[in-house]
């Protein structure tokens, strides 16, 4: 049966080598044979340049490239961590970036794609933030500093991310009920998919008085979460990544 894939909320690190072995596996062997994989944001910890030729941003787009040789096309859309991935990336990788939100069929169900951080309204801090790093004048400036510069400043936000995040509520970090609701009234869809909030799930809603599906990607921090969506329906997988002994 065909079959399409979705995965988000990576955080590919060199301190973390068992999730790019993990992913670089899936590549290999889980997305052949599938009809599309969607990358909804988030599938580096950081990025801070498409001149970024590091080990692991190397061994990543290779992996990539030979996914989409394969005949399995890859769609990547930014996330809050990854905002900066550019056309050089997209190219050297053999991927298509996705504008956020993007709007497919998906076995005749007009489906939202989204990263899931415009969702979380509740998160003001966040959204002011997320408004300033997305003004194309901004990240001009920023791309035009040294290599070593701009992973020294990425590495400062990372810092004070967490220790912003440490002192927030959960309900705050989560999606807005209303935001949900007004964007897939806006894009006429019943079935919307997301990432960011690290809280995998299949929710049942109502929108527009019609029955409604959002559904929530894993991370892949302590293991790996895809969401196998075929003409049958929609379901949520983990995949288990090796431990060091």
């Amino acid at each position: 049966m065909p079959n399409t894939l979705f995965i988000s909320d990576l955080h590919l690190d060199p301190e973390r080598p068992a999730v790019t072995d993990l992913f670089l596996d899936f590549l290999g062997t889980r997305a052949p044979g599938s009809e599309a994989l969607y990358i909804l944001g988030d599938l580096f910890e950081a990025w801070i340049g498409d001149d970024d030729r590091g080990a692991m941003n190397d061994a990543v787009c290779q992996g990539l490239k030979a996914c989409t040789e394969a005949g399995t096309p890859v769609f990547v859309m930014h996330g809050n961590r990854d905002f900066l991935l550019g056309a050089a990336f997209a190219e050297r990788c053999g991927c298509a970036l996705l504008n956020d939100p993007t709007r497919i069929e998906l076995y005749g169900t007009p489906t939202l794609l989204m990263h899931g951080d415009v969702l979380c309204t509740d998160d003001t801090g966040y959204m002011s933030f997320r408004d300033r790093v997305r003004d194309p004048g901004w990240q001009a400036a920023l791309l035009s500093k040294p290599l070593d510069e701009r992973r020294h400043m990425a590495q400062e936000m990372r810092a004070s991310s967490r220790e912003q995040t440490s002192g927030k509520s959960e309900s705050i970090m989560d999606v807005n009920a209303d935001a949900v609701d007004r964007v897939m009234t806006e894009h006429h869809v019943r079935r919307l998919i997301h990432g960011h909030t690290h809280r995998p799930a299949l929710h049942d809603l109502k929108v527009a008085g019609h029955q409604a599906q959002r559904i929530v990607l894993g991370d892949w921090y302590e293991q790996g979460s895809v969401l196998v969506c075929s003409p049958a329906g929609c379901e949520l997988q983990d995949l288990h990544m090796q431990r060091a002994d």
